[in-house]
């Protein structure tokens, strides 16, 4: 296997068997491969003319509510025609608006003179993995292939068959395998601004959303059950802030209006400062103001269990406390502090002790492993006589939430 990339550090890093990514297994893995004939990581499009099989990556952000930037995905495709050669299998993950595959990806690649269809196959198979979970749900997740052509299509089912072994969706088309990508997380966050919608109206009558969402849950519906998911501090990532806008703007330029997504993401965008507004409401019942109190923040990536601080919520939450007046500290063991620091305009402290000593409030806004064996006894006497706990993303049984008010903390989740 080859692994390309432009970024010479990562590539530096992983040939060295260092994995920069909070991924469960992924740095294991890449230890035991690194320098050895099963990976190689370069610099050099050249080296792709050694491969049967070229699996395209590169990210594809937006701007102004849905417009691509695709200087990543042509600068990908036009490199590639410089090295195609008859025979091999192009393989595109990165998410785009239906049709861009076939509109924009496909000329570029014939640039090369090569015919796709005669000389080369082209497939595109959307990117499904969750941060966190990724080589866990490659293992077992479908994987979705459309093709530009019949044997296109097949090519990529084998490749996929033998590589994973796992079950092959096949799509009529190009476009049927790219709109998958983006059905899925349009349906996610329409799903999470109902989960978040929902806290708000249970916090109003008093009962507990987690509650509410289980036994809704519990019956069967169309194919499947009911799966409302779960309320939090608000929607990051590269993914979910960004694909349903993609399909927003591409039906917008085939004349369609789309009216769910805009408010989807006002609903989801608004998190953070719903949250903020919890933290000042639970300081208020302890008599005080933001700018007289510290409020240690534990965790900061924009979900649990991942380093990734793209397009984190918690950030407009540290971002409005700080403006409000209270004294942020910080502390994630997952992220880069330097890019914690560049994110938040704040360097984390190294320990949750420093980050939580004489807190008035601590807010936990992205519930990582490592602080699952927090001693709450110990962490009582760290913090000031009088202290909230804001469960963002915590999710904390009811046993736990006993225990946190036997000691003396106040709690507030949300819809909790």
């Amino acid at each position: 296997m080859i692994g390309v990339d432009t970024d010479a550090t990562l590539v530096e890093e992983l040939a060295g068997g260092h994995c920069r990514f909070s991924e469960a297994g992924l740095p294991e893995l890449v230890s035991r491969l690194a320098g050895t004939a099963a990976f190689q990581a370069t610099t050099e499009y050249a080296a792709l003319a050694a491969a049967d099989v070229v699996i395209v990556t590169v990210g594809t952000p937006i701007r102004d509510q849905g417009v691509l930037m695709d200087l990543q995905l042509r600068g990908a495709c036009e490199e590639l025609s410089r090295h195609l050669r008859p025979g091999q299998l192009l393989i595109f993950k990165s998410t785009v608006p239906a049709g861009m595959t076939r509109e924009l990806v496909l000329p570029l690649l014939e640039r090369s003179g090569l015919t796709c269809g005669t000389d080369f196959g082209l497939a595109f198979c959307p990117e499904r993995l969750s941060e966190g979970n990724a080589l866990r749900e490659l293992r077992s997740f479908p994987i979705v292939v459309g093709g530009w052509c019949d044997e296109s299509a097949d090519a990529a089912a084998e490749f996929w068959r033998r590589a994973l072994g796992v079950e092959i969706i096949r799509c009529a088309s190009l476009e049927t395998a790219e709109m998958v990508k983006l059905a899925d997380n349009w349906w996610i966050d329409h799903n999470i601004a109902m989960a978040n919608e929902l806290a708000m109206v249970c916090a109003t009558v008093g009962v507990d959303v987690l509650d509410v969402i289980a036994a809704a849950n519990s019956i069967k519906k169309g194919s499947g059950s009911v799966n409302i998911l779960l309320p939090s501090v608000g929607v990051g990532g590269s993914c979910l802030t960004k694909d349903p806008w993609m399909v927003w703007r591409s039906a917008g330029e085939r004349g369609l209006a789309l009216r769910t997504i805009p408010a989807a993401r006002e609903v989801n965008d608004g998190m953070p400062r719903y949250t903020f507004g919890l933290i000042v409401e639970e300081l208020a019942k302890l008599g005080r103001a933001p700018e007289q109190a510290k409020v240690a923040v534990l965790g900061l990536a924009f979900k649990n269990d991942t380093g990734d601080l793209r397009a984190t919520p918690t950030q407009p939450v540290i971002a409005a406390l700080r403006e409000a007046g209270a004294e942020v500290t910080l502390h994630d063991p997952l992220v880069d502090e330097d890019e914690a620091e560049k994110t938040f305009g704040l360097r984390p402290c190294a320990s949750v002790e420093e980050a939580v000593r004489d807190a008035d409030c601590l807010a936990v806004l992205a519930w990582h492993r490592p602080f699952r064996d927090l001693d709450l006894t110990w962490l009582r006497r760290q913090v000031a006589p009088s202290c909230a706990v804001i469960d963002g993303r915590a999710y904390y049984p009811r046993e736990t939430i006993a225990r946190l008010r036997e000691l003396g903390f106040a709690y507030r989740g949300i819809g909790r």
